[in-house]
């Protein structure tokens, strides 16, 4: 199959399938320069949000616009964990993943001033797929180190089986 229709929020999307990793051809999903499909995922996800939320918390890749919508829209301030560290980070938190999509291991980077933020809060963390929970469960360690609670997950899309309590608004099929 070379692509998936998914609609979320009255707007619909045919995503092309990629090779990955282990994981063969999955939907690939897109938020970076979509503002239509951003802002109604970003709309449908409002429902989402954990009671009791005080920051989102996610990382910067294809989830960062779904998330300053999505913080937009509901008030609450968010948190972003970068990919690699920048000459400006003070005293950063560095945490390791593994990542099932891809297939290797990645280095995260929370600057300390960032991580801050999110000490005493209860910091929602927002993915865009999410799939084994890798990643998720990597976001969860910085918010503990930084001295806050998670206080939930939430994904536009879940694919594949996590042990994680996430909300999220389809699922994906795990391989196509």
């Amino acid at each position: 199959m070379d692509s998936l229709m998914v609609t979320i929020g009255g707007v619909s999307r045919t995503l092309p399938t990629v090779r990955t990793g282990n994981l063969g051809r999955v939907p690939l999903v897109e938020f970076v320069g979509d503002s239509e499909f951003t802002n109604a995922v970003a709309q449908e996800m409002l429902r989402l949000i954990p009671d009791g939320s005080e920051v989102l918390l996610t990382v910067v890749t294809n989830a960062l616009p779904l998330t300053h919508e999505i913080s937009d829209r509901s008030g609450l301030p968010y948190v972003c964990v970068r990919k690699k560290r920048r000459t400006y980070m003070q005293d950063p938190l560095i945490q390791d993943v593994p990542s099932m999509t891809l297939g290797v291991s990645e280095t995260l980077w929370l600057d300390g001033p960032h991580a801050a933020r999110l000490k005493g809060k209860r910091v929602a963390i927002v993915q865009d797929v999410i799939a084994s929970g890798g990643t998720a469960q990597a976001l969860t360690r910085f918010v503990e180190r930084a001295g806050g609670s998670v206080s939930g997950y939430l994904a536009a899309f879940r694919q594949g089986e996590t042990t994680l309590p996430v909300q999220y608004l389809q699922e994906l099929p795990r391989s196509l």
